[in-house]
């Protein structure tokens, strides 16, 4: 009787895509996971600001890559005016001198230009560039372009198409960071409010400030004029008013509070007036997909890219180990760490969504995987900055107040552990029992293997 045996599905690895906003966090993306960064150039990213990376930076960092047998991209995704276009080759010389291994850009005028001086440079296309469909990809590829970052508003089975109808071109998909509210990024608010064009890399998150509501009333020249309005006093005497007269009687107040409900989902109601944290009603969650990354790798998704060239080298160092699990579980058959959701809600978030990969979730799936990272969520708290020789002691920047007696993660690239704390100093010597807060350096006993961690308390 012939033998049967069952075939095994042998998935690739995508490509893990972190952002490096400084050479320190480069090499953090690096140490916990990375296989690839991008940085950009100052005048023609959508980084301009908080940017590190002037040429000096640029070679040092695509140096440091190669050495360890890392990729380099350089974001010049900027959707230029023409002052910027007559400068954009002669500024781009030196850069292509260094041997980036690609170029993301967006604009295809600069494309064009690139393509024709450099066509031995790789390009991959900006998701600024809003690419949508497999016919899009395909005309780009026409164009000589090796790589296209899919637009964030595609669904898994979108993405999965483009797969399918173009099985010759790299792609990369977004999988975590900050989303905007405007379409594939391209939003106005910033330069509408101050000036700061977003589309020329200056963006100052408008969308995410904290903006104060008031009441208006028509002037007889049909302007407006602002009537002030106190959230917290008002709420208090609309009670104060209601206890007086009863619920048979309304209070003029109440015309001042709106929600808004959105017709697929009722009771769901958002306010549109301040409470004592402000108001942000423009402002998007973050995204975050680790949930879906064994889907993706099935698809075949080439690359798989984290946002936050501006966001701390902890939230570079915890999301590439987070994602880095998340890829290796799902290649190696591994079922999907729920652990991984609570890793990732120690990190500053205005709370998640999977963006639109999946356009209608149940309120079963969105209870289970909230309540999974809920549940375990920890704070981060401290860098070890250095190890007495002697004694083994880790010298600590503190970031957020830990105690003796709380469960600490030590977060390592060699991998993690959890330890009670159970010995802390001052720099003199005294005992502490207190780390009080950022700005401050203790002393504590955190074992062997911590050179260079970071630590989260869990809460």
């Amino acid at each position: 009787m012939p033998l049967l045996f069952k075939a095994k599905i042998m998935l690739k690895a995508p490509e893990l895509l972190l952002p490096a906003g400084t050479l320190d966090k480069m090499r953090a993306a690096f140490d916990y996971g990375a296989d690839a960064v991008y940085a950009g150039q100052p005048r023609y990213s959508l980084r301009a600001r908080n940017n590190e990376f002037k040429l000096e930076q640029l070679q040092q960092g695509i140096e440091e890559a190669h050495a360890r047998g890392k990729l380099f991209f350089v974001a010049s995704n900027i959707l230029p005016h023409n002052a910027k276009v007559k400068t954009y080759l002669a500024d781009m010389e030196p850069v292509i001198q260094m041997k980036p291994d690609a170029l993301i850009m967006a604009d295809p005028g600069l494309i064009a230009m690139v393509r024709e001086k450099w066509p031995e440079v790789p390009v991959h296309l900006s998701v600024q560039a809003s690419t949508t469909n497999f016919a899009a990809v395909k005309f780009w590829k026409s164009l000589g372009l090796t790589r296209i970052i899919l637009s964030r508003e595609l669904s898994l089975e979108e993405v999965e198409e483009i797969r399918q109808e173009c099985p010759d071109m790299e792609l990369e998909v977004f999988v975590h960071g900050a989303l905007c509210i405007a379409y594939s990024g391209r939003c106005l608010l910033s330069g509408y409010f101050n000036h700061r064009d977003p589309n020329q890399g200056t963006c100052t998150n408008s969308c995410r400030w904290d903006y104060k509501v008031h009441s208006a009333s028509e002037t007889d020249g049909g302007d407006y004029q602002v009537i002030k309005f106190d959230f917290n006093q008002a709420l208090e005497q609309a009670n104060q008013s209601f206890a007086a007269v009863g619920n048979q009687a309304r209070h003029p107040l109440a015309d001042q509070v709106y929600l808004i409900e959105e017709g697929n989902r009722p009771g769901e109601m958002m306010p549109v007036m301040e409470d004592e944290h402000g108001t942000y009603i423009m402002n998007s969650k973050d995204l975050r997909a680790v949930e879906h990354v064994e889907r993706l790798v099935k698809i075949g998704v080439d690359s798989l890219k984290i946002e936050g060239r501006t966001k701390s080298l902890y939230y570079v160092a915890r999301t590439a180990q987070v994602y880095r699990q998340a890829i290796d579980d799902a290649v190696a058959g591994r079922p999907f760490n729920l652990a991984l959701l609570a890793d990732l809600e120690s990190l500053a978030n205005r709370g998640y969504t999977d963006g639109f990969y999946v356009r209608h979730h149940t309120p079963e799936y969105q209870n289970y995987m909230n309540g999974h990272s809920q549940a375990h969520r920890s704070q981060y708290v401290g860098d070890v900055i250095g190890i007495e020789p002697e004694t083994g002691w880790a010298e600590i920047a503190v970031k957020n107040r830990f105690q003796i007696g709380d469960r600490i993660e030590v977060i390592h690239p060699s991998g993690n552990r959890i330890i009670e704390l159970k010995e802390m100093k001052t720099k003199e010597g005294l005992p502490l029992n207190v780390a009080s807060g950022n700005g401050y350096v203790v002393y504590a006993q955190l074992g062997e293997n911590v050179e260079k961690a970071l630590l989260a308390r869990f809460m």
